[in-house]
């Protein structure tokens, strides 16, 4: 089922709401990110307000559905001279009252309608591999896998593989 959503590029008045999500993504799913909520509910405001405050390097999407924000992703820009045709998709989340109802689908395009509009070439991105949906969502977007990472993560003193999965976009 669809829903009316706004994806919208966040900002720094968005820091408050955009943090206390992001912390709930880690702490209910901590096998999906890199990140741990231990860590990230350390940080200061401060942290979140220079992510949302570099907008070349790193972007960040919010998914509101009646003014909620529902779902997140960002790019993560390669700076490096021999890397700039690079960037990584990173931190995909829908609230789990959310799911089905095509963010995760709209978010991903929406990356990957800015890495077009920025001359992005390649577009990287790692996800759990015991996740199967979010490996299909990626899958139908156009992402290959190219190698699983073993041991990628632990969580609790469990294991957790990454998929590093890619696409290539039109050059110039």
């Amino acid at each position: 089922m669809k829903v009316d959503m706004d994806i919208r590029r966040l900002q720094m008045a968005d820091a408050c709401e955009y943090r206390a999500f992001r912390l709930r993504g880690l702490r209910e799913h901590p096998d999906a990110f890199t990140s741990s909520f231990e860590e990230e509910n350390l940080r200061p405001l401060a942290y979140t307000q220079g992510r949302l405050g570099t907008p070349i390097t790193e972007k960040i999407w919010g998914a509101f559905v009646n003014g909620t924000l529902a779902g997140m992703v960002g790019l993560s820009h390669e700076t490096r001279h021999k890397n700039r045709h690079k960037a990584a998709l990173v931190s995909l989340y829908v609230a789990n009252e959310f799911t089905g109802q095509g963010l995760g689908r709209a978010l991903v395009n929406t990356v990957l309608e800015d890495a077009r509009g920025c001359g992005v070439e390649l577009v990287v991105l790692t996800v759990t591999d015991s996740n199967l949906a979010a490996c299909a969502l990626y899958e139908k977007a156009g992402f290959s896998a190219f190698g699983i990472e073993p041991d990628a993560i632990r969580v609790n003193g469990i294991s957790f593989g990454k998929q590093h999965m890619f696409i290539q976009l039109p050059g110039p």
